[in-house]
């Protein structure tokens, strides 16, 4: 690992994202950290964030956003091009906006989430560096004839499709940039990868001049809460289940959860629902389970013996620096590669959300937990995790790129 110092002076910086857990919180500790070490940062984001940005030392900058948000998980349909339009209708809309908040004040380099276009418009229009900041896998050599000329071929036949892409590169031309957006889309010049090389597919072929793998920036999470054990928890080995922010509504799962371990004394869970579940709905509540809308996550996998997730990046790589052994139950987008990855380790089971029953849960956790080379498969990796130098390391290299 490099050593983490400073390496150049001063500066403005300013990081733009999007309205969604599932990125800004990835950056969290890193803006943080870049606040200490004595940085003006400005972080472009919705009003919703605004409070959880101002604590890190930023300064949030306020924008109107069109995207759906986490509370309404459903608004982003069904198919592919339901998920792709709104972000460049928000970019579109966006722009304006962003460019009015900085005019006058100018940042000496931008850093962005992977969802928000504006943010390398603006850098070539002020002409400073960018820096994107992955919460999730990136591109590795090959990944365009393997994974995504497939996944898009049919969506760039249809009409529908062809239009999304002419009027994507349309605005891109418009702004001083070349109309490739795939590669504007995932080819960044300089790019952060805030998750495990471990949790990367063909991490061996990726571009390191262009990528450099952190790992996970979490924090001591301090402001979160801590969870502390109830005495009639003492003894006994802990469970934590979550399947993150967005989609939680899922009463029936929940219930398996419960089922699963209702009859094994020697358990206890901790179940977080979210904020879709109606408590009620999950029926009579045994001793051994305690149920919430939220949790500490990081703060109960230091203490849990394992962890049901739906392997949200997020969640992978903190049960992986805890040395949690997971069962992951996918629910949608990089969740699927995230569960195989995790399966590849040696450290997880992957359940369908289909088989996911009382039974199924209750013999891979325990089956896990019993494996002494699981628990040895998942120490190493921690440690590989740790050398990989996190927020200290994440803000040495933004401050490279400054100088």
């Amino acid at each position: 690992m490099t050593s983490a110092q400073p390496a150049a002076g001063v500066a403005h910086i300013a990081m733009f994202s999007i309205a969604a857990h599932g990125h800004v919180n990835p950056s969290i500790e890193v803006i943080r950290e870049l606040v200490a070490r004595g940085h003006r940062v400005s972080y472009a984001i919705p009003a919703a964030f605004a409070e959880k940005i101002a604590e890190t030392g930023a300064t949030p900058v306020i924008y109107t956003s069109t995207l759906p948000t986490d509370d309404d998980p459903e608004a982003w349909g069904t198919e592919l091009i339901e998920n792709l339009e709104p972000f460049l209708d928000d970019a579109v809309q966006a722009l304006p906006q962003l460019a009015a908040a900085f005019d006058g004040d100018e940042p000496d380099l931008v850093l962005h989430d992977i969802t928000s276009y504006p943010a390398p418009v603006l850098a070539h229009r002020w002409g400073v560096p960018a820096v994107s900041l992955s919460p999730n896998l990136v591109a590795w050599e090959g990944y365009e004839q393997e994974v995504a000329e497939p996944m898009f071929a049919e969506l760039k036949a249809s009409e529908r499709g062809r239009a999304y892409y002419a009027r994507f590169a349309a605005w891109l031309t418009e702004n001083g940039l070349p109309d490739d957006v795939d590669r504007f889309q995932g080819r960044p010049r300089r790019s952060l990868v805030l998750i495990p090389r471990a949790l990367q597919p063909h991490a061996d072929r990726v571009d390191e001049s262009a990528y450099t793998f952190v790992g996970a920036c979490q924090g001591d999470r301090a402001p979160q809460g801590r969870w502390h054990r109830p005495a009639t928890a003492e003894g006994k080995k802990v469970v934590l289940v979550s399947l993150g922010s967005a989609f939680t509504k899922q009463p029936a799962f929940y219930r398996a959860c419960i089922d699963a371990f209702a009859d094994l004394p020697d358990w206890h869970v901790v179940l977080q629902i979210g904020k879709f579940t109606d408590e009620a709905e999950l029926g009579e509540i045994p001793a051994n389970v305690e149920v919430h809308r939220w949790v500490p996550q990081l703060d109960i996998l230091r203490q849990a013996d394992a962890f049901i997730t739906h392997a949200g990046a997020g969640g992978s790589q903190e049960g992986l620096a805890t040395a949690t052994p997971m069962v992951a139950v996918p629910q949608a987008v990089d969740q699927f590669g995230n569960a195989d990855m995790l399966v590849s380790l040696g450290v997880a089971r992957h359940v369908p959300m289909a088989d996911a029953d009382a039974r199924t849960l209750r013999e891979a956790v325990l089956a896990l937990v019993a494996d002494p080379e699981v628990a040895a498969r998942a120490a190493d990796v921690r440690a590989r995790m740790a050398a990989e130098g996190g927020t200290r390391q994440a803000a040495y290299l933004i401050e490279a790129e400054l100088s």
